[in-house]
């Protein structure tokens, strides 16, 4: 692994970790080819039964990273270059839904746009009481790559949040389901992995027999064609200027990424 990834198993659990603490875990393509490749790793396997998928530092994730270069990586431009990042976005998000095995999110802080949909499409979600967790896209005039919120916390409550991009804590996430449990922050790691050797306990043909059944439900009842939805739909709003997205992007222009967001956000206090 990169000295952006983590990887290490014992007691059959795989312990995969975003090291990018510094810029709060943000994701970047090669970031999520290595993620991605880290989650395959420990799919194929056969010591491992389990995977714990956690952020290195105070925080999960603040999504994918603003600083990078996306207009350069994907050159094209337009509704179908913005197709295609969407695409892959959403591909990279749904690693730990086709993974065979189990994969157990360990989220404290900040878990945010694309790192709160990659929380959500885990099958387990631990939380320390500090979590927060949102997709504020929308208030850029951006749109979550993967629109699975509906599938986990229900139609009202997703449209509460994904139509202003509200945060929510732990304790919300709790009651709405978004997250399983929730535990003080210096308990999360001990809880999370008490969890998982349970879970690891479990003979493996049992877990991955389980999973399949359980996620094969879901795409009977049509979250695939949803996520692919939300990109046809999500690349025709990206590639459109809105006010908001004009503005925000001269304020980054003549004062950087920090000050745009803070003008955008001081909007909503």
């Amino acid at each position: 692994m990169s000295s952006e990834i983590g990887y290490e198993v014992s007691e059959r659990i795989a312990r995969i970790q975003i090291m990018r603490p510094k810029a709060m875990n943000s994701m970047h393509p090669g970031l999520m080819a290595e993620l991605s490749a880290a989650i395959r790793r420990a799919d194929e396997d056969p010591e491992v039964h389990v995977l714990v998928l956690s952020g290195e530092g105070p925080n999960f994730g603040a999504g994918y990273d603003l600083k990078f270069d996306w207009k350069n990586h994907y050159p094209e431009g337009g509704p179908m270059g913005k197709r295609r990042m969407l695409t892959d976005c959403v591909e990279f998000e749904t690693t730990p839904w086709d993974c065979s095995k189990p994969v157990v999110a360990m989220v404290r802080g900040y878990c945010l746009a694309g790192s709160c949909e990659l929380a959500m499409m885990c099958c387990v979600t631990f939380a320390s009481e500090t979590a927060k967790f949102g997709e504020p896209e929308i208030r850029f005039s951006t749109s979550p790559p993967a629109l699975v919120m509906p599938w986990i916390v229900g139609l009202k409550k997703a449209r509460e949040l994904l139509y202003t991009g509200d945060l929510i804590d732990a304790d919300e996430a709790l009651r709405v389901g978004m997250v399983n449990r929730v535990f003080p922050d210096e308990q999360l790691e001990a809880e999370t992995l008490r969890y998982a050797r349970r879970v690891a306990a479990i003979a493996l043909e049992g877990l991955q027999t389980t999973k399949a059944a359980i996620n094969r439900g879901a795409e009977i009842a049509g979250i695939r064609e949803a996520l692919r939805y939300g990109i046809e739909v999500g690349a025709i709003l990206d590639a459109t200027e809105t006010e908001t997205y004009r503005k925000f992007g001269e304020v980054r222009e003549r004062e950087g990424l920090s000050a745009a967001i803070r003008w955008r956000e001081s909007q909503f206090e």
